[in-house]
């Protein structure tokens, strides 16, 4: 029953025929298409089983990855995915194998990523060979337990006293199976495997993006094909690693036929970012941040320490162990002035410090040209990504000439800095990228609204 109802809010009948997305939402509204899709991931999650765990000596990558190229396969194995629909006997429902690849990290040097390929059971019913997206998930976290190759597997974990978090993702992941369209999601560098990760690191996350891509081609026994069309998805953090794999596509994985890239509240300008959620719910993530930051140029972890007093050291101790959930609950609402010898915020330190400040730059998206149209979607009161930032992007990309449709979504103002002015639009927004990326994949015309 709930697998027949996500399949009518995202455009699928009961025999796994598209029948048009706007369609759908159109007949039960906005809400109700929200309401049921939510619904039927929590019914699910509830009748789901603990899937085993990945071993740990998967995510332990060969001492030497010189032979390799980006987007090798080094290793895979089935992965047992732990949300499985009531009335079905398959599992998500795709068939899973979780993959360790060859990547590239900030500075050009060989790592290894991994991540799940995720092989749809529903048949697809658009033309050519079935497409593939590359799905970059939003904030999880730095501990290597927040690995969505390892949440996939378990759903809901949970170490005292609150280190509770799930695959939030489902939601998108399920919605592009559903139609058809195969998935794979990268981990990112460093989250499950050894190092720390490079937290909205621009090009680290990019390579992991577009080499996911490639690993899930080069997978044997799978229903896609070596040069089928490709999409780039992710909300968040995941936004801004989707749109920074968009912008690398033709420099650094030409070989790939990529047909859209949905980039909703994508933190382009990672400064304003910060800025924004110090003192908010996920105060927190500032420290992933300026970990990152630390873990990809070690030059700078010096010369940021010593601008910081005994509790701002703690907070980046803690935050490198913690999921989403954890940080937030331990470090909401806090000042990030609390955490340094001035007394300053650590935006203001940050930006007083060249190197810092540089390196922060660094990670701007929107000075290339994206491969293929791209959908971004922001809110106008967005309390963790920057509205404004998400604006300019898309008019940096407009005046280079790309396709892009950039969608507000209004929702008012809700206790700001609780973040439900971020999390709302992920939601609410995922009608309108799914029917962006089912229309890529079917050739349609890309909307545009660079002329406003």
């Amino acid at each position: 029953m709930c697998y027949r109802a996500f399949g009518f809010v995202f455009g699928v009948n009961e025999h796994g025929a598209e029948s048009t997305v706007d369609k759908s939402v159109r007949a039960i509204g906005w809400r109700g298409a929200v309401v049921a899709a939510a619904l039927s991931v929590v019914v699910a999650a509830i009748a789901a089983p603990t899937a085993a765990a990945a071993p740990a000596d998967f995510y332990t990558p060969p001492a030497d990855l010189t032979a390799s190229a980006p987007g090798d396969l080094i290793r895979s194995e089935p992965s047992e995915l732990a949300l499985r629909v009531p009335g079905t006997d398959g599992a998500f429902p795709a068939d899973g194998r979780r993959l360790m690849y060859r990547s590239t990290d900030a500075n050009g040097a060989a790592n290894a990523v991994t991540g799940t390929y995720l092989d749809p059971q529903r048949p697809w019913e658009g033309p050519g060979p079935r497409p593939l997206v590359s799905l970059a998930v939003g904030t999880h976290g730095q501990g290597d337990q927040c690995a969505p190759s390892k949440l996939l597997n378990q759903l809901l974990t949970y170490e005292a006293p609150i280190g509770l978090m799930t695959e939030y993702e489902v939601l998108g992941i399920n919605a592009l199976l559903l139609q058809g369209i195969a998935v794979v999601v990268t981990d990112y560098d460093g989250l499950g495997t050894p190092g720390m990760h490079t937290y909205v690191n621009r090009a680290a996350e990019a390579h992991a993006v577009l080499d996911a891509a490639r690993a899930a081609r080069n997978l044997p026994d799978t229903s896609i094909t070596p040069a089928g069309p490709v999409g780039f998805w992710g909300y968040s953090q995941g936004g801004g690693a989707a749109a920074a794999a968009a912008e690398l596509a033709a420099d650094y994985a030409p070989e790939l036929q990529v047909k859209g890239t949905y980039a909703g509240a994508p933190p382009a300008d990672l400064a304003a970012t910060l800025a924004q959620i110090d003192g908010s719910f996920l105060t927190g993530a500032i420290g992933y941040a300026i970990n990152g930051l630390s873990q990809a140029y070690p030059e700078s972890r010096p010369l940021i320490e010593a601008e910081l007093n005994d509790k701002g050291k703690a907070m980046l101790a803690e935050t490198r162990n913690y999921c989403v959930v954890e940080t937030g609950a331990r470090f909401a609402f806090q000042k990030t002035g609390e955490y340094t010898r001035s007394g300053e915020s650590l935006s203001v330190v940050l930006d007083r410090l060249p190197l810092a400040k540089e390196l922060l730059e660094r990670q701007r998206i929107g000075t290339r040209t994206p491969s293929g149209p791209v959908l971004i979607q922001s809110g106008n009161h967005d309390d963790v990504v920057p509205f404004g930032q998400a604006e300019q992007l898309a008019g940096a990309w407009c005046g280079r000439g790309a396709t892009v449709q950039f969608t507000e979504n209004p929702l008012p103002s809700v206790l700001p800095g609780s973040v439900i002015n971020h999390a709302a639009p992920l939601v609410l927004g995922l009608p309108e990228a799914l029917t962006y990326m089912v229309d890529r994949f079917h050739d349609r015309p890309a909307p545009s609204t660079c002329s406003s």
